[in-house]
């Protein structure tokens, strides 16, 4: 059966988390459209990358240190930052949070979701362990995809203002990755779900005190999806309406819950087509106006001196995560800083990882343009949010004059995408970044993911 055809026959009068389900089962590497398959392997090089960038970063390597004494010393499934193996579950742990740690993996734009940095762990470490080839393991990372950006949406804008969504939504999105890879049938799989969902945490008050606590929202949505999966395999149950549900993640973690989006298209929009790639190295909510402050820059050939005052336009969520950041004191704080991510962009002219630096935020030029910067809520920004993440600055310069710039889509999105060039360069200087992988190496993971589609098995990445 034609799968749009089955899952419009599946949305019609079917519970929403039971017809997700059933998609998510049903989905192959047959059927999925060459735009998504290629973009998958897309993502997976970026994901990748960014992980081995988080090498030598003080949370992840507490984190390694509590694997190494928790978890077994050899097993079938990689740790990319230091090339040992484990057991999936550990495996998935590190490797997540390795990649969400300098703010370079992907994002989907409505969601409000970083799937690849709980999806591809949590994929990669199952599929090492079952030994899947590399359609199988595409198949298996578009499920989680499919299935985070649904929950995502589902949860709403109100979700997104105290939860951070990566760690609720993104461990739907790992479970239902590793399902796949599993084989579970839909009725597996609506448990998986269910088992996923009641785990489901992750809360934004860390920014205020520059906590750790962002590594460990994605460790645990990968390796607790991966364990939500596994236990489902072997007959453990979950709640079967764990989304609308009377006690379920909507009404206790949202207020503006819509079940419409857990169906929204399935079978014929493809949200992994839809992700996001991160072009500066900070926090996507500095990203528009970052892109637009740069644009104005450049159009006007200011200089960094020459600006008296920046209004950054944004939507709300930008306010609520940004927001609390008003004095940054860590290089990852400062990435949440809207002040000293415009500073980096008009001093150097781009955000990226060598930037953030602490001599950057001690850097009296840095400082004292970063409070110059405000931001102002946009009724036109915000309406076009989360489906549209537009950008508007307004400069104000030393002689007088009142500039602005707007940008319609951040450098990055579907329609202003990175080439496969851009990524791959991206990829090399990731894995340049805190010594993950050398040039050939990296050179070597490239050519591996663009065939992708054809390799055997996906073991074995970085020897």
């Amino acid at each position: 059966m034609n799968m749009a055809v089955k899952n419009s026959i599946l949305a019609a009068g079917v519970a929403p988390t039971r017809a997700l389900s059933e998609f998510l089962a049903s989905i192959r590497y047959e059927q999925l459209p060459e735009a998504v398959v290629a973009r998958t392997e897309d993502l997976f090089l970026d994901w990748l990358a960014s992980a081995l960038a988080g090498k030598g970063a003080r949370p992840v390597e507490t984190m390694a240190k509590f694997a190494a004494a928790m978890g077994p010393a050899t097993g079938n499934s990689e740790v990319l930052i230091s090339r040992r193996r484990t057991s999936p579950f550990f495996a998935a742990l590190i490797n997540a949070a390795a990649s969400h740690f300098v703010e370079q993996d992907d994002l989907h734009n409505s969601s409000v979701l970083h799937p690849g940095t709980v999806v591809f762990p949590a994929v990669l470490a199952a599929a090492q362990d079952s030994g899947i080839s590399g359609k199988e393991f595409i198949a298996a990372a578009v499920a989680g995809y499919e299935c985070g950006v649904r929950v995502g949406e589902f949860l709403g804008r109100s979700h997104y203002k105290v939860f951070h969504t990566t760690g609720t939504a993104g461990k739907l999105a790992a479970a239902a990755g590793v399902a796949h890879v599993l084989k579970l049938d839909a009725h597996k799989m609506q448990h998986c779900l269910g088992s996923a969902g009641t785990m489901a945490a992750g809360l934004w008050e860390f920014l205020r005190d520059a906590a750790d606590s962002k590594q460990l929202h994605t460790a645990k949505a990968a390796a607790d999806g991966l364990m939500a999966a596994w236990i489902a395999r072997d007959g453990f149950t979950g709640a079967q309406q764990i989304f609308e549900g009377k006690q379920g993640m909507a009404a206790g973690m949202s207020s503006d819950a819509d079940a419409k989006w857990l169906t929204d298209g399935l079978g014929t929009r493809w949200a992994t087509a839809e992700t996001s790639f991160k072009f500066h190295a900070s926090c996507r909510h500095t990203h528009p106006a970052a892109d637009a402050l740069l644009a104005l820059m450049r159009e006007h050939q200011l200089k960094a001196a020459d600006v008296a005052g920046v209004t950054a336009h944004v939507h709300q969520g930008a306010l609520d995560v940004l927001g609390p950041v008003t004095d940054p004191q860590t290089i990852h704080q400062s990435k949440f800083s809207m002040g000293l991510v415009l500073a980096l962009i008009a001093q150097h002219g781009r955000a990226g990882l060598a930037d953030f630096t602490d001599a950057a935020l001690k850097d009296s030029q840095i400082r004292a343009f970063h409070d110059k910067v405000n931001m102002v809520l946009d009724p036109e920004i915000d309406r076009a949010y989360p489906q549209r993440w537009m950008g508007r600055v307004t400069v104000t310069t030393r002689d007088g004059r009142e500039l602005e710039k707007r940008i319609a889509s951040p450098k990055g999105d579907p329609d202003n995408t990175l080439t496969r060039a851009e990524l791959e360069d991206k990829a090399l200087r990731l894995a340049a970044y805190n010594g993950g992988a050398n040039e050939a190496e990296m050179k070597r993971v490239i050519a591996r993911i663009w065939r992708l589609r054809d390799e055997q098995n996906v073991i074995n990445f970085i020897d």
